[in-house]
């Protein structure tokens, strides 16, 4: 055991260690095209750990995104803090069950008090429930079941969603896998800011009573994945209580913010949700595969979720001693909390906080510079930590100009991607190619937003030269 885990450690240590020199992108065409080939049959006959290690370091980590790198500025970053790997290594190796309070009820209870270390940050009142899952998908799952079974009963499919066209589209997808027809799914359009527009939402919601369709959910954002856009929580929170419908906030993305003044200010108003979706392999810079959905009654949880079994054993009837499998889709679960409890009962949170309040800092430092650029526009000012930009349109109008904005920013992107120093992913806004710059890892600093900006002014002149 000693020495495997030696051999292992060696390796990670040596991979982390060279994160900041590793291209910041790879293009990965070529492993894709490869992958075919690694097709195997099941193995008969042993291989030695060490050439079991050198394949996956060697040849799979490096044809691959740098996600835990600080020049990954794509998508979300994920920071992938190493306390949580040593977490995992002693959740796996005790392998205790924690789906059920009485097989494991001090590592349950551990999950539960990360379940209230979430709620404090979000200022949510003690006894809120939630369970820790994957990721955004699967929580804003289990939000929609809990929002339709306490809203519409057994009888749901003329039951309404509301979501903006900025929503992640893993809320449209848990929608589905809910029950409800795409139909269902009211999408309304986002402002100039690309937020939900209150008005709008609640001509939706009245045009829908009138039609005998029961609007039952709206679902807010607090940080887009296209722009980083925050929705109007409290002007939402209201429309919600207004109209008798479960209010559900998706802040996968932003919800850790609140740690920070900044944020929690961006924020106010998500208290006042019925449910609310976070990341922390966002933005605690856990691994991935580490999410958490928090609801204010946890009865709603468990009238979703509890299901009785004669071969269970007894479940609590106590509110402070909560089954996990009572409140959630899982009955067999990792013990995922330990990778958020270590490190926080290590440092503490204010590492945590300290490092979101860079990436705010990090954001505006690019946005400030970027503006100041000829031949640049911002198209989504930052709110939280992205932003997005592109190169200016000319001073044609219409379609035309449109496209060569579009084609000149596209070969932008490719010229910064080329460079390999930072990696920047593109979205669509209002119909523009847009470039995306999301700042989220605790190994992100000032010097690596420098070399951002000198192959972004490096790449436009190549670009607007040609």
């Amino acid at each position: 055991m000693r020495s495997a885990v030696a051999a292992a450690l060696d390796r990670a240590v040596a991979h982390i260690a060279t994160l900041p020199e590793q291209p910041a992108y790879v293009d990965t065409a070529a492993a894709v095209a490869a992958s075919k080939s690694l097709v195997e049959p099941m193995p008969t006959s042993p291989t030695p750990l060490d050439d079991l290690l050198a394949e996956l370091f060697d040849r799979h980590a490096a044809a691959s995104f740098t996600t835990a790198g600080p020049g990954y500025l794509a998508y979300i970053p994920g920071g992938g803090l190493f306390h949580a790997a040593i977490a995992d290594l002693v959740a796996d190796a005790v392998n205790r069950y924690t789906g059920v309070l009485a097989a494991a009820p001090g590592f349950a209870q551990i999950e539960r008090n990360v379940v209230r270390w979430f709620a404090e940050i979000v200022g949510y009142p003690a006894e809120t429930g939630g369970f820790l899952t994957s990721g955004g998908s699967l929580a804003n799952l289990g939000a929609i079941v809990a929002a339709r079974v306490d809203r519409l009963g057994e009888r749901f499919l003329d039951g309404t969603i509301y979501v903006s066209d900025q929503v992640h589209h893993c809320v449209s997808k848990a929608a589905r896998i809910a029950g409800f027809p795409r139909a269902n799914l009211r999408v309304i359009p986002a402002d100039e800011r690309f937020r939900m527009p209150v008005a709008a939402v609640e001509r939706a919601i009245l045009e829908d009573r009138e039609r005998g369709r029961r609007p039952f959910l709206l679902v807010a954002s607090a940080g887009t994945t296209n722009s980083g856009a925050v929705d109007p929580l409290p002007a939402l929170a209201d429309l919600a209580a207004r109209h008798g419908l479960w209010y559900h906030v998706d802040a996968a993305y932003g919800g850790f913010f609140a740690l920070t003044e900044r944020g929690r200010a961006i924020l106010a108003g998500i208290e006042r949700a019925d449910s609310i979706v976070l990341d922390p392999h966002k933005g605690l810079f856990l691994p991935y595969g580490t999410g958490a959905l928090l609801v204010r009654d946890v009865a709603t949880l468990e009238a979703a979720h509890s299901e009785h079994a004669d071969y269970m054993p007894t479940l609590q009837d106590d509110p402070e001693l909560v089954d996990p499998c009572e409140i959630s889709p899982e009955l067999s679960k990792p013990f995922r909390g330990l990778r958020v409890w270590l490190p926080f009962k290590m440092h503490g949170a204010g590492p945590f906080r300290r490092n979101l309040d860079e990436k705010l800092d990090l954001t505006r430092w690019i946005a400030e510079r970027l503006r100041a650029l000829d031949g640049i526009e911002i198209l989504a000012e930052p709110q939280l930590s992205t932003l997005a930009f592109a190169v200016e349109a000319g001073p044609g109008t219409g379609a035309g100009a449109a496209a060569e904005a579009n084609r000149r920013t596209e070969e932008l992107l490719a010229a910064i991607l080329r460079r390999g120093r930072v990696h920047l992913t593109a979205t669509s806004l209002r119909g523009r190619f847009a470039i995306r710059i999301c700042v989220l890892s605790f190994r992100t600093h000032l010097d690596r937003m420098e070399a951002c900006l000198e192959d972004i002014e490096a790449a436009l002149a190549e670009t607007l030269a040609s």
